[in-house]
């Protein structure tokens, strides 16, 4: 909202598009709140960077930005605010409820730990700008912060420091704060105040807390634990690999017991860690259990701890599970670098040595990995006995009431007509009044020559990961165009590596510990009566027996503890990046030495699994137990619902989501009870339909010039099961549009969803489709002109208090444009805001200015840079480009130079071709899911723009016994960046 220096809305954000970035973005914890910005390149970096800590440290914090960001009343009596909205989304979930109950039972009165950070509604509602200041005055203070700083920086630290010592202390010290010294009184947050008082666990406490939910058939359960003092990072590493023996897999003891049964008594149990002065809480997390087990599934877990306690562990899997632990940790920390240590050094700010001397054992995680792999039954038993088994627990269960929903409804009816007529006609004019200058104040606009003031660097400053590319010579329509220059050393390795084979491979070279093959099988032939049975396959894939290629047969246990033995990770979806979801995707990730490996385990996987009923029993049992938690999830049902106005049966995902399964699973279930064979029939059948020879792609990468036998390796494992095949054209997501998908209008769609209160939305019309259209960098920059944080959508939706987040989608594969909203507390309201910009830029009445192009097309290199970070990424993108899109290795990077050409008149083409039709009721369909006490209103406001408008109520709908059920499919609202 502006700083000292930088006194104008949304600056920060519009300075940070410039600089490479999509934003800054911020997160509050319990015991913090991190600022984040990430950038590609460090030009852009070090010029934001005192700016940015000169917004954290010296805000204006106006009256006015109070108003629009954190609440208000507006002129029709309706609560709102974007800290509003979002707790309005969030206050009464099941999670959130339970969460709050478990903080006021471990924490003492007066303790900062028994707080709602993110604000209740009723405390948000008398809150004032001057506590917020006074809170801001107190805490924001340079003794307080730490700087943490991760990246390439080409000249190492110094041009960093140089930037801190030279514009970001004299700050500091105008402002007669010393940099480090704590003042007189100064007292450290949590460590040495009443929240480091808290006392262990006198005794067990169960408590109940409701939760608002028609289908009140499943339940949660949070059980607490108090773990060692924050700086034993031993034992909480210790107690973090304990978690994962217990819970890791199908195989883990607890898994074994609870959920891997007929009739599972939950579907997940995890194990948590939060850091707390004084010692960290150890949550247990407990997901999807049938109510009439509610209220003893504590008791029969502590029964099992005890158990396991008593028996011993199995010392050979929990060897297994260090290992693989470790191997992950490796694989983290060279794909996700910055992520990988924030977390640690946060930790160490808020509750470690003020010497610094806790960081570097915090981090010693390598030789912590070797000390544990010493550890005897004994030692581990110890543990689980401490902090598990013997001391007392909180617990905290979560039970489903659909009078507490309709209590909710009705008491959230009765305030807002309680403060209508409170404030009455006169009143309401006035919240309007204060409400429109409030966003007036903010209108005030951004001197040009102070954002030209900031350069846009360079796109040379960024130094990408090289990628060398190969590919097998195989036919077809399918095949990618000829891989690109540089690749000649690539090419010599793997043609001294026998001869070419006869299905697609394509090699993804890049430096790297790890090889990950991913191969994708093509659902294009699979009879659309088989698709809603993918989602049982996929979820039973890596658990069922397995007869391998050697003849050795292993049961479902064996296979899940060989996996684990030989692998990094493993995974099966459909597509990758939320595209080419009309193919199934098998990916195995291993250490180098690992490969022909991950080969054999992905043929003997795919091949030789064998449909056992009564793993697939286990398996459809999870599903239908986890399906009301899933329908309680405002954008998971917004997306099924979507998807089944506009995608026909033949499309995979479609049917494979969350209302469709909610008719099909308990049939499936029947039926394998009733005529096995028959089941397990359509099994085999969709097998070998998925492994037809010309649907087969195949990417492999990592080190292959590590590979002593890159190519090899495949002919000995495929040779005979992928024979010489034309390779067929992908199915994309525009092959499986319905009428409706193929031509988006008229029709709304208003579902009630008695779990959420504020709304989630989508509206569709007609896009561009394919990758290579001509008008996609013009679209690709329209998008990012009305989505950048700060720019229009942000201003005029989440500026003005009446959304948490909107933002317009590209679906370059199924051709169609999006306009969303996440957690509204006003949907039509934000779509008619909406409606107002676009045609507000097309003619002419919002300014449109050349800053804002520019920080457009930035705001997107950020995004390209981002896509391909990681040696992983960039490896995975040369695939998707040349093996899935069919265009060239570097497609992202060299379509960089077609977004610097669009003008401001391309967008503005654009803007008025694709985009006003959008919020046309003549040429786009709506889906709202919203709470049942707003679902009336907003199907009358949809009626009055034009729609047809048809409302449904997700509960009965669960009930009916509907053939043409909704389903999920997530429109990526990015997809044009993957």
């Amino acid at each position: 909202m502006g700083s000292e220096k930088y006194p104008y809305k949304g600056i920060i954000d519009h300075l940070a598009n410039r600089g490479f970035s999509n934003g800054t973005n911020a997160w509050t914890d319990t015991d913090h709140t991190a600022y984040t910005v990430s950038t590609a390149g460090e030009q852009g970096f070090l010029q934001l960077l005192p700016i940015y800590v000169d917004h954290i440290l010296y805000p204006t914090l106006t009256k006015a930005g109070y108003i629009t960001e954190v609440h208000h009343i507006d002129g029709q009596g309706e609560d709102s605010g974007v800290v509003y909205s979002e707790m309005q989304g969030r206050e009464n979930t099941s999670g959130d409820l339970m969460a709050l109950r478990m903080q006021r039972l471990l924490n003492p009165p007066g303790s900062a730990y028994r707080s709602e950070t993110g604000g209740l509604m009723e405390a948000l509602r008398v809150l004032s700008v001057e506590q917020i200041r006074k809170y801001h005055h107190t805490y924001y203070v340079p003794h307080n912060l730490t700087l943490i700083v991760s990246g390439k920086l080409a000249s190492g630290t110094a041009s960093l420091l140089d930037v801190v010592q030279n514009q970001v202390e004299p700050s500091i010290v105008a402002h007669g704060q010393n940099q480090g010294a704590k003042p007189p009184g100064w007292k450290r947050p949590f460590v040495e105040t009443v929240s480091a008082a808290r006392k262990p666990i006198a005794a067990t406490v169960k408590e109940t807390v409701e939760f608002p939910e028609k289908d009140e058939s499943v339940g949660e359960l949070q059980i607490g634990f108090l773990g060692p003092p924050p700086t034993a990072f031993l034992e909480r590493k210790a107690l973090d690999i304990l978690g994962t023996y217990l819970t890791s897999s199908a195989v883990a003891p607890l898994n074994k017991e609870f959920v891997e049964i007929e009739n599972p008594l939950c579907t997940y149990i995890y194990f948590g860690e939060d850091t707390r002065a004084t010692y960290v809480d150890l949550p247990v997390y407990v997901g999807s259990i049938p109510t009439e087990h509610l209220d003893t599934f504590d008791e029969k877990l502590k029964a099992s701890l005890r158990r396991i306690a008593e028996q011993g562990l199995d010392m050979g899997r929990m060897a297994m599970v260090i290992s693989r632990d470790e191997r992950q940790l490796r694989s983290k920390v060279e794909s996700s670098q910055g992520d990988t240590f924030s977390g640690n050094v946060i930790t160490d700010a808020l509750y470690g040595a003020e010497s610094g001397a806790d960081l570097a054992p915090s981090m010693d995680e390598i030789n912590q990995y070797a000390e544990l792999k010493r550890w005897t039954n004994a030692q581990w038993i110890g543990l689980l006995r401490r902090y598990y088994v013997d001391p007392p627990s909180i617990v905290v269960r979560g039970r489903p009431s659909g009078e507490m929903a309709d209590r909710l409804e009705q008491a959230e009816k009765a305030r807002v007509a309680a403060q209508k007529a409170a404030l009455g006609p006169a009143g309401l004019a006035e919240c309007e009044r204060v409400l429109e200058e409030a966003k007036k104040e903010h209108e005030a606009e951004i001197p040009t020559e102070i954002l030209k003031a900031f350069p846009v660097p360079s796109v040379k400053s960024i130094s990408w990961i090289p990628v060398q590319s190969f590919q097998e010579p195989v036919k077809g329509k399918g095949r990618a165009p000829l891989v690109a220059q540089g690749n000649a050393e690539l090419a010599k390795h793997i043609e001294q590596d026998g001869t070419p084979l006869p299905f697609f491979v394509q090699y993804d070279h890049v430096k790297s510990d790890f090889v990950t093959v991913h191969a994708y099988f093509s659902l294009a032939k699979l009879p659309d009566r088989l698709r809603p049975y993918m989602s049982t396959y996929l979820s039973a894939f890596f658990s069922l027996p397995v007869k391998r290629s050697t003849g050795e047969k292993l049961n479902h246990e064996e296979v899940v503890h060989r996996l684990d033995s030989d692998t990094v990770s493993y995974e099966v979806a459909l597509g990758v990046n939320s595209v080419f979801t009309e193919t199934m995707r098998v990916s195995i990730k291993v250490e180098t030495a690992q490969y022909e490996h991950a080969i054999a385990w992905l043929k003997d996987l795919v091949y030789g699994s064998e449909f056992d009923k009564d793993r697939l029993q286990v398996t459809i049992a999870k599903i239908q137990q986890s399906l009301p938690e899933m329908k309680r999830d405002g954008d998971t049902v917004l997306g099924s619902v979507s998807a089944e106005l506009l995608y026909d049966t033949s499309s995979t995902s479609r049917m494979g989501s969350v209302i469709p399964q909610i008719d099909f699973v308990p049939k499936l279930s029947q039926e394998l009870q009733e005529t096995p064979t028959a089941v397990l029939k359509d099994f085999e059948e969709i097998r070998q339909y998925l492994t037809d020879p010309s649907g087969v792609r195949v990417s492999v990468n990592g080190d292959i010039l590590a590979l002593k036998e890159p190519r090899s390796a495949w002919a000995r494992h495929f040779g005979q099961a992928l024979p010489p095949s034309e390779l067929a054209p992908l199915r994309m997501a525009v092959d499986t549009l319905n009428s409706v998908g193929k031509n988006p209008v008229k029709k709304a769609v208003v579902v009630s969803l008695p779990t959420i209160e504020s709304s989630f939305a989508t509206h569709t019309a007609k896009g561009v489709q394919g990758w290579a259209h001509p008008e996609y960098p013009a679209m690709r920059v329209a998008v990012e002109v009305l989505n950048a944080t700060e720019s229009y959508l942000w201003r005029y939706i989440r500026g003005s208090g009446l959304a948490y987040g909107a933002h317009c989608g590209l679906d370059l594969e199924a051709g169609l444009l999006s306009f969303s909203l996440y957690r509204s507390s006003n949907s039509m309201e934000a779509f008619k805001q909406a409606a107002n910009v676009i045609k507000g830029l097309t003619d002419g009445s919002i300014a449109f200015d050349e800053t804002v192009l520019d920080a457009a097309k930035s705001s997107i290199v950020f995004g390209v840079a981002k896509s391909v970070s990681t040696p992983g990424r960039a490896a995975l993108m040369s695939f998707i480009n040349q093996g899935l899109k069919g265009v060239s290795q570097n497609f992202n990077v060299e379509l960089l130079e077609k977004f610097q050409e669009i003008t401001k008149d391309d967008v503005l083409a654009v803007l008025k071709q694709y985009f006003l039709p959008l919020f046309d009721s003549a040429s786009s369909i709506a889906v709202i899911v919203t709470a049942p006490s707003k679902a009336e209103q907003v199907a009358q406001d949809l009626g009055k723009v034009g729609f047809d408008v048809e409302q449904k109520s997700l509960q009965v709908e669960a009930d009916e016994d509907s053939e043409d059920s909704d389903s999920e499919e997530s429109e990526s609202d990015s997809a044009s960046d993957r």
